[in-house]
């Protein structure tokens, strides 16, 4: 019979899907059998205008962590519903809060399973209760231990997970704290951890914050400020790590610029003195505001080192806010940050005592 471990979380955007890579990874290093899927879909391209959802309803999440593991299509679990503003409206007109009978078959297929079966859960506890996919919903439903995810701040944070062990019990295996300030992770697993596993809260990983797992693509970019390309419009697959305003003087601005990484620069279109200064340095994306369009000069020298150049109907401080809104809150879908997601997890995680919990014969290296 086969075991069947949710990863959640307390809010959005945590980091479950980096975990989940590396809890994949080393199952597979190890020979061992494992499935991967999300009940509620949450990441899907989808155009309810342009006809019925697409069955089987594999999230994009999923079918990235399928490819990038290279799990076999029978190795991914189709969701049973989608999450979005459309089929929300849909299920409080159908006063329906039941999973459906998809439900059983899935927990069916897992049974049948003699592998382990990894879901990634909506974005809190709470989320999926419209559709009857809730965490302590698929919990209970599945028999199935849980893994939270949790973005810590402060000793404060300890609050949500005390509310989380109130509602899942002893299904709660324990917790990943995740985006730790990096010269706090030691004092961190020194001082705190030792409390929460008084507390009954099993730590099974300290992982610090990763500005690589927390960047945007500037395509990503383009699409949220709806910004027209001026140039290098094929170099939108670029990681933007780090934002910077681009408003001081140009000698202050190049100081500036020389102490940040992998930039997205947002200035003005008349300050051509530090957009030229943006170009020499580190910049992932050039973005301007306001009126007037850029120098031919800066469209060579953008084109010249590889630069998108952006323009935006937004003022600055309208632009920089959709910006910072993205940082930490887009989908881990390139390559790049799933190989960072690997040895993150199997540098700061310890999951031999996660396998442990489930009963799992895993060679951890």
């Amino acid at each position: 019979m086969g075991r069947t471990l949710l990863i959640g979380s307390c809010e959005p955007f945590s980091g479950k899907s980096a975990l989940v890579l590396g809890i994949a990874q080393k199952l597979k290093q190890d020979g061992q059998r494992v499935r991967f899927g999300k009940p509620l879909a949450t990441s899907l391209d989808w155009d309810p205008n342009k006809g019925p959802l697409p069955q089987p309803l594999i999230d994009d999440d999923v079918r990235f962590v399928g490819e990038t593991l290279g799990l076999s299509a029978d190795r991914l679990i189709p969701s049973l519903h989608l999450l979005s503003p459309t089929t929300a409206t849909q299920r409080l007109g159908q006063g329906d809060l039941q999973a459906g009978a998809g439900f059983d078959g899935m927990r069916q297929q897992i049974a049948d399973d003699d592998g382990l079966t990894l879901l990634e859960c909506a974005g809190t506890l709470q989320e999926g209760l419209l559709f009857g996919l809730s965490l302590p919903q698929l919990a209970d439903g599945l028999d199935a231990g849980v893994l939270l995810v949790h973005l810590w701040q402060d000793s404060c944070s300890v609050d949500a997970l005390l509310a989380a062990k109130q509602t899942l019990g002893e299904r709660l295996l324990g917790v990943v704290l995740n985006a730790v300030t990096p010269g706090e992770v030691e004092s961190l697993e020194r001082q705190v951890v030792p409390a929460l596993e008084n507390l009954g809260l099993p730590v099974f990983g300290v992982m610090p914050r990763s500005p690589l797992l927390r960047s945007v693509t500037v395509g990503e970019l383009v699409r949220r400020l709806s910004a027209r390309v001026i140039c290098c419009e094929e170099r939108q697959e670029l990681l933007v790590e780090t934002l910077s305003i681009g408003a001081m003087n140009v000698n202050s601005a190049m100081e500036f610029f020389r102490r940040r990484r992998n930039m997205a620069v947002v200035t003005g279109a008349d300050r051509t003195d530090i957009q030229f200064a943006a170009l020499e340095a580190s910049t992932q994306c050039l973005i301007l505001t306001g009126a007037g369009e850029p120098l031919p000069q800066l469209i060579s020298r953008a084109e010249e080192l590889d630069v998108p150049l952006l323009k935006v109907d937004h003022d600055t401080l309208a632009t920089v806010e959709v910006i910072e809104q993205a940082f930490g809150h887009v989908r881990l879908h390139e390559a790049v940050k799933a190989t960072y997601a690997f040895r993150l997890v199997e540098e700061h995680c310890r999951l031999d005592r996660l396998f442990s919990a489930l009963d799992l014969q895993v060679l951890v290296y």
